[in-house]
């Protein structure tokens, strides 16, 4: 079954106290370990499935193909630190045909001075924009 179509997230959604997202968070922890184990799991299946010749010769594709991969992968990370490095001397997100590297030049204030400054001068806040809130999940 799946979480978005229940009723009780449905309901919920907005009203999940933090327990309640630490529970979710851990449920998905829970889940990612579980495809991780499955993938595992299938892996072992084709390796003994696997001859000994079979393997050799993988190996030899590897071995073929690792020197060509290095490389790309060194030129890849050669161009992205140069592309960056250009973006940032640039000062402004630039988009390519495939990519786009997207230039993030924050400018942070002083929030809670601010606060205070404008129940002084309530006409700022017609300058106050609200962006929508994001959440990224890492692991710890």
């Amino acid at each position: 079954m799946s979480i978005i179509n229940n009723k009780y997230y449905k309901e919920r959604i907005y009203k999940m106290n933090e327990t309640e997202i630490k529970q979710l968070l851990d449920t998905l922890a829970e889940n990612l370990t579980r495809r991780d184990l499955i993938e595992l799991n299938k892996q072992l299946l084709i390796e003994d499935i696997l001859t000994p010749e079979i393997k050799a010769r993988i190996q030899e594709i590897e071995t073929e193909f690792a020197d060509k991969i290095n490389g790309v992968n060194n030129t890849i990370a050669e161009l992205e630190t140069v592309i960056k490095k250009e973006v940032i001397e640039y000062g402004n997100s630039v988009e390519g045909m495939y990519l786009h590297a997207i230039y993030n030049g924050k400018i942070t204030w002083d929030t809670k001075s601010l606060d205070g400054y404008v129940k002084a001068h309530p006409e700022l806040l017609e300058f106050c924009k609200r962006g929508e809130p994001s959440v990224s999940i890492r692991r710890i």
